[in-house]
């Protein structure tokens, strides 16, 4: 809800002496990512939405380790830093199953799969360590899930307990976990209330959507989102759905078999979303452009850091890896890539000199677009954290670049001149995608784990050894987990044996629409004009935010990615957000009238822990359900069972189901608000 919750770590420093990354800690983020993974793998597929790790695997930690001698925070949050990575690299799957539906690959080869993961990810967490102080010490962005994981760690916690702050802490954790995670059983498992609604109206041909979601997971990130990036979001989701949407449907007719709703979806999908992630790609650009700077004086402070141990050694949470071993580590995933794509390569019948080039070439374009794409991700994460981030419009955006690149080497070397040699450019355009999206997800989710980090004092350095040590294991559960699915349900187009049943077929919904995108490219039958004049639309947002900076300071803004997030994901996900960030910014205005601006600092600092400690748990019942289903779920389905084992299946509900969604939304946020005022007392 406010800034107090980025203020640095006090010195001396109470936890030089502690122990952060321990064997029983290493083994026990090594269990819990195999077990997220998996489910993360599965529901990706399924419905193509993944969820956060990080908050259930501190609550998990915490549970279990407050019982092992000696355990404390910082190995807590070396728990969760490891486990995180089982929720954002199992990204992946948003277009590796796309390789099956281009009929290239007939399952998962295990090597190639664990390298392209393995190096992707470990990138991922080595692009994003000079960022660390313009983007975490040194930046004033709310990082939701960061601060919320922090707040968890330090209510369970024996050090925060002396004062009975804890005690205090682990009750609004409790009561917001409960609320949010009795909704979410009740939406998603019992199916008894509606997680989002829709009002459809048309004037004219034009048809418009006033959306909204119930996620009370989502309601508390945004309650930690500042108010400029909530605006932002809440212009996206007017341009998506109050301007473009209407004018295509009201140039294009109908199709007669269609109804208004179904419609209207299908353009948003085919059309709106290459808008939102070509304006997702121009401010990606320009964010690597306004973090140059910083991310140099960074680097620069690193390199200080290699030549002055010393100095570093007295102040241990400004160590990160050194830059010796970042480029060690670099030289080894680039070499560990080199080797994925050049087993790829050597695969087809393609000239040696030709191989050559397109492994080097596929090679450096994942390393380059990666190393931009790393410090964008990081600032979507900050933004509105790691699991609204849009990862696939990100991965679109690779897409487009690397298929490209592609063509033209192609084109100039005639390699096109039979179908089989277009189908393994496609086919490598995944594979090169693929790894990408691995870098992408894990900076999404690496300066998010840095943040709690600082929060908690932890050492910078053992946190990226532990993301590591997650990016490796994750990437040892993904291949198998991916070849079982498929050999089990199949793919949408893709079936591993004939006489399987089509309707029991993962949808793999992402993957889909990133082979669809690489084909198109290929063929010649990709729709540019969409992705320029999101394009368009972002160079027209930059301007616009540079002259509020420059009219009104700080105090005004327009973070371009959130407004092309609010355009490129569903509007039943930005809602909740910009409704947190607007209830927020109203408690806060509310608070410093009843007070006086001159004495609302007191209330302001008790409503901020408060507030952040419920929006936390409201993310963390959420969270703890959401795995729970995952479980049940999977068992069910491969039982020979339903996908929705716990639905109470009531005839003529969804009206009633709409409006208990509604009220229980309402409800929870009326008891945040209450809970946070009342603090403020």
């Amino acid at each position: 809800m406010m800034s107090a919750a980025s203020a640095a770590p006090p010195s001396p420093d109470p936890y030089a002496n502690y122990r952060e990354l321990t064997l029983r800690g290493m083994v026990l983020g090594a269990l819990i990512t195999v077990v997220f993974t998996a489910s993360n793998v599965y529901l990706g597929l399924k419905v193509g939405l993944t969820f956060a790790s990080s908050i259930p695997a501190a609550v998990i930690s915490m549970a279990l380790l407050r019982f092992a001698r000696g355990s404390n925070i910082l190995e807590n949050n070396m728990v969760q830093t490891q486990a995180s990575a089982a929720g954002t690299l199992s990204s992946v799957i948003f277009i590796l199953p796309g390789l099956l539906m281009a009929g290239y690959w007939s399952g998962f080869p295990f090597w190639q799969t664990v390298l392209l993961c393995t190096s992707g990810g470990i990138l991922g967490v080595i692009f994003t360590i000079p960022l660390r102080h313009a983007m975490v010490v040194n930046s004033p962005l709310p990082y939701p899930e960061g601060v919320a994981a922090a707040e968890i760690l330090k209510a369970g916690s024996q050090e925060h307990a002396e004062d009975g702050s804890a005690d205090s802490g682990i009750r609004e954790i409790a009561l917001g976990g409960a609320i949010s995670g009795l909704v979410s059983f009740c939406a998603n498992g019992l199916r008894v209330m509606a997680d989002s609604a829709s009002y459809w109206f048309k004037s004219g041909a034009a048809i418009f959507q006033l959306p909204m979601g119930y996620s009370l997971a989502l309601l508390g990130a945004g309650f930690l989102v500042n108010l400029a990036c909530g605006i932002a979001i809440l212009l996206g989701i007017a341009i998506a759905w109050g301007a473009l949407v209407p004018y295509f449907s009201s140039v294009t007719p109908q199709p007669a078999d269609m109804d208004m709703a179904s419609y209207a979806l299908s353009l948003w999908k085919n059309k709106v979303r290459f808008i939102g992630a070509g304006t997702i790609g121009v401010a990606a650009i320009w964010t690597l452009i306004t973090l140059l700077k910083p991310m140099i004086e960074g680097m620069q402070l690193s390199f200080k850091a290699m030549s002055g141990k010393h100095e570093q050694g007295r102040n241990r949470i400004e160590q990160d890896l050194s830059p010796t071993a970042m480029i060690a580590w670099s030289v080894g995933m680039l070499l560990m890539l080199g080797l994925g794509f050049h087993h790829f390569v050597d695969a087809a019948s393609i000239p040696n000199g030709l191989g050559w080039l397109l492994v080097v070439a596929c090679t450096a374009l994942t390393f380059f677009i990666g190393f931009l794409v790393a410090a964008a991700c990081g600032y979507m994460a900050g933004l509105v954290g790691s699991s609204s981030s849009p990862i696939s419009g990100i991965g679109i955006i690779s897409l487009v670049i690397i298929s490209l690149v592609l063509l033209l080497i192609g084109e100039s070397s005639n390699l096109f001149a039979d179908e089989g040699s277009r189908q393994f450019m496609v086919a490598l355009t995944l594979f090169s995608g693929t790894a990408v999206v691995a870098v992408a997800s894990v900076s999404n989710d690496n300066l998010q784990d840095l943040k709690t980090g600082w929060l908690v004092h932890a050492t910078p350095w053992r946190q990226q050894v532990a993301l590591i040590i997650g990016c490796v294991v994750g990437a040892l559960v993904i291949a198998p987990v991916l070849e079982m699915l498929y050999e089990a349900y199949g793919f949408t187009g893709a079936m591993p044996r004939e006489g399987m049943d089509a309707s029991q077929a993962l949808a793999a919904p992402q993957a889909t629409l990133m082979t669809t995108i690489a084909s198109g490219i290929f063929r010649h039958s990709l729709q540019w004009d969409y992705i320029f004049t999101g394009m368009g639309i972002g160079v027209a947002l930059i301007i616009v935010d540079v002259l509020l900076r420059r009219k009104q300071g700080m105090n005004m803004s327009l973070p371009v990615l959130a407004v092309g997030m609010g355009m490129y994901l569903p509007p039943a996900v930005n809602m909740p957000i910009v409704i947190g960030t607007l209830l927020a910014a109203w408690l806060r205005r509310r608070i410093r009238t009843h007070y006086g601006n001159n004495n609302a600092a007191g209330p302001l600092k008790r409503a901020e822990r408060t507030g952040t400690l419920f929006a936390a748990g409201l993310i963390v019942g959420e969270s703890l359900v959401g795995v729970l289903l995952a479980f049940i779920i999977a068992f069910s389905v491969t039982s020979g069972g339903s996908e929705a084992p716990l639905a109470l299946a009531l005839e003529n509900w969804d009206t009633t189901a709409a409006w208990l969604g509604l009220a229980a939304f309402v409800a929870g946020a009326l008891v945040l608000s209450r809970r946070v005022l009342t603090a403020a007392r």
